[in-house]
């Protein structure tokens, strides 16, 4: 017997958690996402996020065994900000088995309607904050830290339900050498001139973190704010993203651009813990998972480019290109051998063409999907 049932129990959370751990195994390409991590995020009272959202996850069984699992999302400061109805569906995996993924976005779509949605829209994690986009392009190697990754019949199944292409996620992938280092040939001279403007590069400071913090935010709320699906991080919501990048940051990758102790731009390159985390057994950190994690930062030989961002009126004055500049010295420093830049809206001509200029590769494309309920 097929049923979809709404996850009320601590029991109920942890098969949603496990499922993908028994659906993956054996394919060489998943990464287990840390159990505790997960756990947090999907738990009113550990993650900010259901301060001021309403989240509803569901399990599908078949003849008792745990088949699928879905998050129905509505998120009322993306609404708000957008002046939308949308609702969002998140955490799907499923068999490849049309009639229990049909039954799962049909529970999922019945309590967004309840709530007043008038649409749906996904994968997002819980938004564009978080992870989101299905993977239709590049199943061929395990994704980068802090991006997804799914079967190559998830594009099927959720297109047998009637969702439709919103929009695709470009990811770029630069190798050892194959990059363009004009930037950092320039990067001298332009410093010059950003300093007779009274603006500065320097990587932020560990020992002042929550100043920074506060600043950063501030960047990232107002240089991406009119980008497709997105919503301001709230304090507390950046805060605790901060946290979790913190324990891995490395100042080399996480620069700010400022001006008068004012920030207007940074960017942000983070270890590609995944290279760690793909070892971790159904991600759990105990007994061995935590040593591994530990002993293996060392051992990373990739980064990702998470995000790089200037505010309005300080754009194309070159401190896009001093924070790329200085991206790629510390990557040559320290001898990484991988590099992501992702993701990258299929739309953005403008990022698009300069990292296909300084010979980026678009190696996985992801989609997000929508449709009228």
């Amino acid at each position: 017997m097929k049923q979809v049932v709404a996850v009320t129990s601590k029991a109920q959370l942890e098969a949603f958690i496990d499922f993908p751990h028994d659906l993956y195994e054996n394919d060489p390409c998943y990464v287990p996402e840390l159990f505790i991590a997960q756990r947090d995020l999907l738990t009113p009272g550990k993650h900010p996020f259901h301060d001021h959202s309403p989240v509803q996850l569901f399990l599908a069984y078949d003849n008792g065994k745990v088949a699928g699992r879905i998050a129905a999302i509505f998120n009322k400061n993306h609404n708000a900000f957008n002046n939308t109805t949308d609702g969002f569906f998140g955490f799907f995996d499923c068999v490849n088995d049309k009639e229990i993924s049909s039954m799962l976005f049909s529970k999922a779509e019945q309590w967004l309607k309840e709530q007043g949605a008038t649409s749906i829209v996904g994968p997002a994690n819980f938004s564009t904050n978080e992870t989101c986009g299905l993977l239709v392009k590049g199943f061929d190697t395990p994704p980068f830290a802090m991006m997804p990754y799914n079967k190559a019949y998830y594009e099927s199944l959720i297109g047998n339900v009637g969702l439709h292409k919103k929009v695709d996620l470009i990811a770029y992938r630069f190798g050892e050498d194959g990059y363009d280092d004009k930037s950092v040939r320039l990067k001298e001279a332009i410093v010059n001139r950003l300093k007779t403007k009274g603006i500065v590069i320097r990587p932020v400071v560990k020992k002042n973190f929550q100043a920074e913090v506060d600043k950063i935010r501030e960047v990232y709320n107002s240089a991406w704010d009119r980008n497709l699906g997105f919503v301001p991080m709230t304090h507390k919501e950046f805060d605790y993203l901060a946290k979790d990048l913190k324990m891995i940051l490395d100042t080399d990758f996480c620069l700010v651009a400022e001006k008068d102790g004012k920030l207007v731009g940074f960017a942000l390159a983070i270890p590609d813990i995944n290279q760690i985390l793909i070892n971790i057994r159904r991600g759990r950190l105990l007994p061995f998972g935590l040593f591994k994690l530990l002993f293996g930062m060392k051992k990373i030989n990739g980064i990702r480019v998470i995000a790089l961002g200037v505010v309005e009126g300080y754009r194309k004055l070159g401190i896009e290109a001093c924070l790329y500049a200085s991206i790629i010295e510390a990557y040559r420093k320290k001898k990484y051998k991988h590099c992501e830049a992702s993701w990258i809206l299929e739309h953005n001509e403008l990022m698009n063409k300069a990292l296909e200029h300084v010979k980026g590769v678009p190696h996985k494309r992801y989609r997000i999907f929508e449709k009228a309920i």
